[in-house]
């Protein structure tokens, strides 16, 4: 692999002073963003993935970068197994006094809350703020007078309805609730599906900024009021309009240190994720107005190019990083895991990562294996090429590249009566229709696998020995979201047995561009 042909596969900023929608074309769910000075830091949704919550900076709102992850693993043993859709939902982040919080959701556990005087650096141990089921989206809030609010929303799986906001107060470090608080707004009749409330003050009205109307086809709404406790006004100030930006859903209004206004949020393109868009915003009577072509209400809707924020300087262009040659002593900040992992699942050294055989029980579907090294598409269409070394592999092992989604598939060497044969599993999420097919014998320990990403779906898988001559491998398949997540893609070794197997190495992984 020459490491000189690399290159990203979506870049939003086009280098004249201008940028492209989507600004991350990666599934970053429910975005928060705060401006701390000259930085900007976004969180966003992880569900059972390890590490969880990736924080991410960026100097000019458009280039972005993860710097760390709020919490390592997930604080229960039931996320020891993947628990998909559930697990670290849309958390927020604030800044106050010299230390950066970050709430974070379990829908089945409570809210918790993590805190660090250096994003870069990492963050504390988690507290439970509240323990109870159904409770989610929540956002801290200081008032000038020192006292802290936060606003949530509801769960209709866990608690029976939603479409209701709920303010509570909170003592001043953040730690726990100051009692229940209330119901501030429902809208259940105007505002269906109301979520997602990030709570600022501004000129003396508090405003709730929220969508509403579903993620694929909804709208943002914005709330304000005198009183935090209400009552409010509502009005809808983004729509999808002409544009092809559905939703547009969940996201957070942030500033400038130049004055400029700015909001963020995502949109869903199915097997793509939640990808990030970026909006300009001003203010009219007291009311933000969102994105281009208002109508006479004040409605906005999405650009797809716009000049880039004025934030006094210009910095380079980057993404989050993606290809991994498997450099260093630890892992790259694009992988997670399908569940919390252990750190001897893994290796790294002068040759490359080394993935241990870990054993999975009998009939477990590859979806819910947990050591499956996974990490976010990085655009519509791309192929991988991944470098493996299989010499090592143990009787029982099964190792191999794996597309993670709702429908999922792998192309995978299984050492079995001692010889080693490609194989490849595929089935649906929750419907026990796994099947797998054993392919031709492998002929070389060392060998590169790739896998395709054609039309956003269309994902297929191929073998070579020499890097050069590539052969199709299995059958195609369709792939499909996951539960509120887009499809992923990785590497993984198990072993069909109650003990630990060999092991994998991997000498790189690498995003390319399309070829035929």
């Amino acid at each position: 692999m020459d490491r000189s042909k690399v290159e990203k596969l979506w870049i939003a900023d086009k280098g004249d002073g201008t940028y492209q929608n989507p600004i991350l074309y990666r599934d970053y769910s429910d975005p928060d963003v705060i401006r701390v000075g000259e930085d900007f830091f976004m969180v966003a949704s992880s569900f059972c993935n390890t590490p969880a919550v990736p924080v991410l900076h960026s100097k000019d709102l458009v280039n972005w970068k993860v710097i760390s992850y709020a919490m390592d693993t997930l604080p229960f043993e039931s996320y020891d197994k993947p628990a998909h859709g559930c697990g670290a939902w849309a958390p927020a982040i604030r800044y106050h006094e010299g230390m950066f919080y970050i709430f974070i959701p379990l829908p089945d556990e409570g809210i918790f809350m993590v805190k660090s005087e250096d994003p870069f650096e990492g963050w504390q141990a988690p507290v439970c703020v509240k323990e109870t089921a159904g409770w989610i989206d929540p956002c801290p809030f200081w008032d000038e007078d020192g006292q802290a609010y936060m606003v949530s929303a509801f769960a209709k799986s866990r608690v029976g309805f939603n479409s209701v906001l709920h303010i509570s107060p909170l003592s001043a470090d953040a730690t726990g609730m100051l009692g229940e608080g209330q119901r501030v707004f429902d809208g259940s009749k105007s505002q269906p599906t109301i979520e997602g409330p990030k709570l600022y003050k501004r000129n003396g009205y508090y405003y709730i900024f929220a969508p509403a109307g579903g993620v694929e086809f909804g709208w943002q709404t914005v709330l304000r009021s005198r009183n935090i406790w209400g009552p409010y006004e509502e009005k809808i100030v983004l729509r999808q309009g002409s544009t092809p930006v559905n939703g547009p859903h969940q996201g957070a209004w942030v500033d400038t240190g130049t004055g400029q206004d700015w909001f963020i949020h995502f949109q869903d393109v199915g097997n793509g994720g939640r990808i990030i868009h970026l909006q300009p915003m001003h203010w009219e009577n007291d009311w933000p107005v969102i994105g281009v072509n208002q109508d006479k209400e004040g409605c906005g809707e999405p650009v797809l190019t716009y000049q880039k924020p004025d934030v006094g300087s210009v910095y380079s262009i980057c993404s989050p990083e993606d290809s991994d040659f498997f450099e260093g002593d630890r892992l790259g900040l694009q992988w997670q895991w399908n569940a919390n992992y252990q750190k001897g699942w893994y290796g790294l050294d002068e040759r490359g990562l080394t993935l241990y055989a870990q054993p999975v029980a009998a009939g477990t579907q590859l979806c819910d294996v947990s050591n499956l090294l996974l990490q976010k598409w990085p655009a519509p269409e791309f192929q991988i090429a991944a470098k493996v070394d299989l010499s090592a592999m143990k009787e029982g092992d099964v190792c191999g590249m794996v597309s993670l989604g709702g429908k999922y598939a792998d192309l995978a060497v299984a050492l079995r009566g001692g010889k080693k044969v490609f194989v490849q599993r595929s089935g649906q999420w929750q419907q026990n229709d796994e099947e797998e097919r054993v392919l031709q014998e492998v002929k070389k320990d060392e060998l590169y696998l790739r896998m395709k990403v054609e039309k956003a779906k269309v994902v297929s898988f191929y073998y070579s020995y020499d890097e050069e001559n590539w052969n199709f491998a299995g059958e195609t398949v369709q792939a499909t979201p996951g539960r509120w997540v887009g499809v992923k893609a990785g590497l993984y070794a198990v072993h069909e047995g109650e003990t630990a197997g060999g092991y994998m190495r991997a000498h790189y992984f690498v995003f390319e561009k399309l070829t035929q």
